[in-house]
């Protein structure tokens, strides 16, 4: 098989291997591929694995050996799936392997919004502790979680892990889901939409972007939060109206917001949320702490080992 990876930087930048991989047929692996790039990379593969770079309609039309697409992620809209399937390809995603690290960063941009850890720190370092009278000074108020409200819109398998790490933290759960929850958790309640956002002292994110879910939180949404609330968002960028949210954190109504993804990666220097009051933005890392790159990594070694033998697994389309 002619196996061609198109990005594999932001999976493998040096600390893993790829020689699980090269067992299974003729490897050749792109640290990163332009657009104009795509097709001349593509055009002899019979396996096209992709994390980022987009394959769209009229590529996949005119890559006559392809058979096959892995995505080295969980989220596989940069693959036209209608297009794939038109065709029968067969194209796989990486479920739930980062599901641990997700949820681990979702606190720790709550606990950066609630004590401000790092300008604490900076603080520290400008001498700011060292001329103080006192033996103890903040620059912030600092928040306690204990007993406060962290609402999750959505609850699969994330979801489910931030609920874990908020009950651990003495707070109180509400989760918004449009389905019954399967085997619910005794610390866990199911409220509407509206109420999860005016009941909520944090509201994080936890839903795939589709046509439904795009531009999900807008100023109608953000109206409804109190105006201590934070709001957290390690899912897709496009979920939250960065313009709004951007004159909801300068205005005031509401106190915080911390960021994992944007609409565009990167962001344009104009990106209003960069300039926003409160505003922490780390760089789409949620995903790739080491532990969890080796299960993508192992997953999507697997799914095309099972394509191979004739079991394909994690199909999406």
């Amino acid at each position: 098989m002619n196996i061609v990876v198109l990005d594999g930087y932001t999976l493998n930048p040096g600390d893993l291997s790829w020689s699980e991989l090269e067992v299974l047929g003729e490897v050749t692996i792109y640290d990163r591929t332009s657009k104009d790039e795509i097709l001349e990379r593509s055009i002899n593969a019979e396996i096209l694995i992709t994390n980022k770079t987009p394959l769209d309609r009229e590529l996949i039309h005119n890559l006559p050996k392809l058979k096959y697409i892995g995505v080295l992620a969980t989220g596989f809209n940069v693959v036209d799936i209608k297009a794939a399937s038109e065709k029968g390809i067969v194209v796989t995603n990486v479920p739930a392997y980062s599901t641990k690290s997700v949820a681990q960063m979702v606190f720790a941009l709550i606990l950066e919004l609630a004590l401000n850890a790092g300008l604490h720190s900076e603080a520290v370092k400008n001498r700011e502790w060292s001329r103080s009278p006192d033996f103890s000074f903040w620059k912030t108020p600092l928040i306690e979680l204990d007993r406060l409200t962290l609402g999750i819109i959505g609850y699969g398998q994330i979801g489910r892990e931030v609920a874990k790490l908020g009950n651990a933290f003495g707070m109180k759960i509400l989760v918004n889901v449009r389905n019954e929850i399967t085997d619910p958790e005794s610390y866990v309640a199911k409220v509407s939409f509206d109420d999860i956002l005016s009941l909520s002292d944090i509201v994080t994110l936890h839903i795939p972007l589709t046509n439904e879910s795009k531009n999900m939180i807008t100023k109608i949404q953000l109206a409804k939060m109190k105006n201590s609330a934070f709001i957290i968002n390690t899912s897709r960028g496009p979920i939250v109206n960065e313009d709004d949210l951007a004159e909801a954190l300068n205005s005031g109504k509401i106190a915080g917001a911390g960021l994992d993804v944007l609409s565009d990666e990167p962001p344009s220097e104009n990106n209003p949320l960069l300039k926003a009051k409160n505003c922490v933005i780390t760089p789409h890392i949620a995903w790739a702490t080491q532990a969890a790159r080796k299960r993508l990594m192992s997953v999507a070694v697997n799914n095309i080992k099972a394509f191979i033998e004739g079991q394909p697994q994690n199909i999406v389309n």
